[in-house]
């Protein structure tokens, strides 16, 4: 073989999988859904905003594609930082679940409604609280592109009045139900 053709094969080589790495793990923002997001309705406690919560609908992501029984588990650390797991079951398979680590940082020191979450690598997102219930039952969270939009409760199954309000809140701030993708339990 060549010297060329030996350069060019391992050129592939390492290149093939960083490609498949930055294809898989890098997101592809959607469609806008909402061209005007607001500024968050209220500031967040984050230590109430801590803990489990349930996701009931979003946008379709390319980093969340074809997930379902989506939970996000948020814990605050000693240095003010947010820990966020996220787990979800792909393709309906009951046993397999995928799940994501990650770490936020507050950027909004006057209502930490605004936080920049990073999963992988240098790659970090807005995570904005758009709006949550007063006893922190509800939340909703997008980001100011209007590509992501999540709708989060504390309980699994919660009643259809909350589910209700969700839709109509989502609605009211300016999102395309269109685009959303029912993902609950």
């Amino acid at each position: 073989m060549k010297k060329p053709a030996i350069i060019a094969a391992l050129g592939a080589a390492v290149t093939a999988p960083v490609v498949w790495a930055a294809w898989k793990y890098i997101p592809r923002p959607g469609p806008v859904g909402n061209p005007a997001v607001p500024e968050p309705a209220k500031p967040v406690d984050l230590v109430r905003y801590g803990g489990r919560w349930y996701e009931q609908f979003r946008y379709e992501a390319s980093f969340q594609k074809g997930m379902d029984a989506v939970t996000a588990d948020y814990s605050l650390g000693p240095d003010g930082s947010v820990r966020v797991v996220n787990r979800g079951r792909r393709g309906g398979e009951v046993s397999k679940f995928d799940k994501s680590v990650g770490r936020a940082k507050v950027v909004d020191r006057a209502t930490n409604a605004k936080l920049k979450v990073r999963f992988f690598g240098p790659f970090a997102g807005d995570y904005w609280v758009l709006d949550h219930g007063d006893d922190y039952d509800w939340s909703i969270v997008g980001e100011p592109s209007g590509r992501y939009l999540w709708a989060l409760t504390r309980e699994a199954r919660p009643g259809p009045e909350i589910l209700e309000h969700l839709e109509d809140r989502v609605r009211s701030l300016g999102y395309d139900w269109s685009l959303v993708r029912i993902t609950a339990q």
